[in-house]
C-alpha cells in the first residue's frame, strides 16, 4: 500500500467547529505533478471571531451568496480525494498544524457525509519537523521551517496557496529524511 500525502489547509470563522464555520478548504498532493482542490463554503454557523476574519480576508456575506453548501463541498472534496488516491493506496491527511485543520475537516466530513475519507488520523508537518531536526516546539513555526529550507514563504491565508507552500516544505523534509 502506497501512502499518498495530501496537504490540507483551511480557513474558518473561529477556532473550533462546534461554534464556528469552515469557510474554505485547499488541498494538494505532495507528489508531483501536484493535483489541487479548492472550495469556499457557505457559513453554517453564526459564530464569528473578528480576528479570524481579519486573518483570512474572506467575506461572510459573499460566502453566504456564492459559497458551496457544506454537504456538497465535502462531497466534492471526498470525490477529489478518491480521484487522486487509487486502488489500495492510502490517503494521508497532512497539514502544518494538523490539529486545527484536522478538527474542522473531520467534523465536517463526519457531520455531512458520515465518514472521513482520510480515516481517523492526521500527520502534522510541525511535529514531523520537530522530530526530524530535534528542535523544540517553539521552533516549529512557519517562519523557522521555511527559513531552514530557504523557502522564505509567508502564509497568505488563502487555503490553496498555503497548502501548496506547505506541500513544498514537506516535500523538502521527505527528501532529507
Amino acid at each position: 500500500m502506497r501512502e499518498v500525502y495530501i496537504v490540507v489547509d483551511v480557513e474558518a470563522s473561529g477556532p473550533c467547529p462546534s461554534q464556528y464555520s469552515l469557510l474554505s478548504v485547499g488541498a494538494c498532493t505532495v507528489e508531483r505533478p501536484r493535483k489541487t482542490f479548492y472550495v469556499e463554503l457557505q457559513p453554517d454557523k453564526e459564530g464569528v471571531m473578528p480576528e479570524a476574519m481579519a486573518v483570512n480576508g474572506l467575506s461572510l456575506e459573499r460566502l453566504a451568496a456564492e459559497g458551496v453548501e457544506a454537504a456538497r463541498a465535502m462531497q466534492l472534496f471526498a470525490e477529489w480525494v478518491a480521484e487522486v488516491v487509487s486502488g489500495d493506496d492510502m490517503a494521508v491527511f497532512t497539514a502544518f498544524n494538523a490539529p486545527f485543520d484536522w478538527m474542522f475537516v473531520n467534523d465536517y466530513f463526519c457531520r455531512y457525509l458520515g465518514q472521513n475519507p482520510f480515516g481517523h488520523a492526521a500527520l502534522d508537518i510541525k511535529a514531523y519537523y520537530m522530530g526530524l531536526h530535534g528542535v523544540r516546539w517553539e521552533e516549529t513555526s512557519h517562519r523557522f521551517v521555511s527559513d531552514r529550507y530557504a523557502q522564505k514563504m509567508e502564509l497568505t491565508h488563502h487555503a490553496l496557496h498555503d497548502a501548496i507552500d506547505e506541500a513544498e516544505l514537506f516535500e523538502a523534509m521527505l527528501a532529507r529524511r
